[in-house]
């Protein structure tokens, strides 16, 4: 019988995530997520359904995008989004990792999908998955199982992203924007695991509400 990726990935890393101190903050950020996604989620709830009757007004279904992603102690998880690119693209971009993906992705996106996309909007859905835990509002991006693997055996301290939960943002976005090394990434990455606490977590979604309303505002102007 083949061996799952999830199987190896979790046989592998579990452990090592696992045996890293536990810290009162991390009980701390995941009440703080809980309350803010549900308060953020009554609040875009009406921008949300409007958003989803437009995806399926100019692109049809499926309304959401369904991604597998690493998540916590390498168990993998369900991330959701409204759907931004064209039937069938995840299989096309399956290969590519970094500004090759970033550059395919902006020729695989609907048009609907570009402006989501440019204003971050397409995100709204991930409200959930931090409502259930799955992520947090401040954390390493989300990564597909794939490109875990392979960047756990390039950069050996790529495995201690698990040791917290995937955020919506985090350091490396709000710094250096999405087309950063991942190399570059993991290093903020690794700052946020290293000093995580709620000051540098309100901090972090400070900056960044400021950076959606102004790819927001930039996105708008361009249609």
């Amino acid at each position: 019988m083949a061996v799952r990726l999830e199987d190896t990935l979790v046989s592998s890393y579990k452990r090592l995530a696992a045996d890293a101190p536990h810290r009162r903050i991390d009980f701390e950020l995941r009440l703080l997520d809980g309350l803010l996604a549900a308060l953020f989620g009554l609040v875009l709830l009406p921008a949300g359904l409007v958003l989803a009757l437009l995806v399926a007004a100019t692109s049809g279904r499926p309304i959401l995008y369904r991604g597998t992603r690493v998540g916590r102690g390498g168990h993998f998880f369900t991330m959701l989004k409204f759907r931004t690119l064209k039937a069938d693209a995840e299989e096309r971009l399956g290969p590519y990792l970094g500004q090759e993906l970033v550059r395919r992705t902006r020729a695989e996106s609907t048009p609907l999908g570009a402006w989501l996309r440019a204003s971050q909007l397409d995100e709204i859905p991930q409200l959930w998955n931090v409502l259930r835990g799955d992520m947090s509002f401040v954390g390493p991006r989300p990564i597909r199982p794939r490109f875990f693997a392979e960047l756990a055996t390039e950069l050996p301290a790529y495995w201690q992203r698990l040791v917290v939960r995937p955020g919506l943002t985090g350091l490396a976005q709000v710094r250096r924007g999405y087309e950063t090394s991942m190399a570059e990434k993991l290093a903020h990455d690794l700052e946020w695991i290293a000093d995580r606490s709620i000051p540098l977590y309100l901090r972090t979604l400070l900056r960044t509400g400021f950076r959606v309303v102004a790819q927001a505002l930039r996105a708008f102007t361009r249609r």
